[in-house]
């Protein structure tokens, strides 16, 4: 079964977890220094949110699929969407092993399809930077683990 993702990039991690937490009346399942994740049921979605320099807001949306062959359902989709579209393959990103691939829509909104295959340790391959390094990086659309990165 197919689950909603949401990732919203939040200025204050704590005071996002204390809101969330008693909105969802859940704690989160996954609670890092600068990440938390709570999967829910009712609804059922996969809502993350991170404080890792990015503007606050939705950072992207996504299909999570729970085995191979939904993967490859959901990557047919895309392939009929005709948008851009990036295959990443295996990835670690948001303390999680996936293998995903990325869509925009037509208003350049970011969607990640993935299948997640494992927990990691590390948040995954970006970096957090000061803030003048955001804002180059930014200016010449430079990938995050959560952005997908271009050819």
């Amino acid at each position: 079964m197919k689950r909603l993702h949401v990732h919203v990039a939040v200025e204050d991690l704590e005071a996002s977890v204390r809101f969330y937490s008693r909105l969802f009346a859940a704690e989160p399942g996954v609670r890092k220094s600068d990440y938390a994740k709570w999967m829910l049921e009712d609804p059922r979605v996969n809502f993350a949110i991170s404080q890792r320099g990015a503007p606050p807001g939705v950072q992207h949306l996504g299909v999570q699929v729970e085995d191979r062959s939904e993967l490859e359902e959901v990557y047919g989709r895309l392939r009929r969407a005709a948008g851009p579209m990036i295959e990443e393959g295996e990835k670690t990103c948001c303390y999680a092993h996936s293998e995903k691939s990325w869509i925009g829509d037509p208003q350049g909104i970011q969607w990640e399809t993935f299948l997640t295959t494992g927990e990691s340790s590390v948040y995954g391959t970006d970096e957090i930077r000061p803030q003048h390094e955001k804002e180059a990086a930014a200016a010449c659309c430079a990938p995050s683990c959560c952005t997908p990165k271009a050819g």
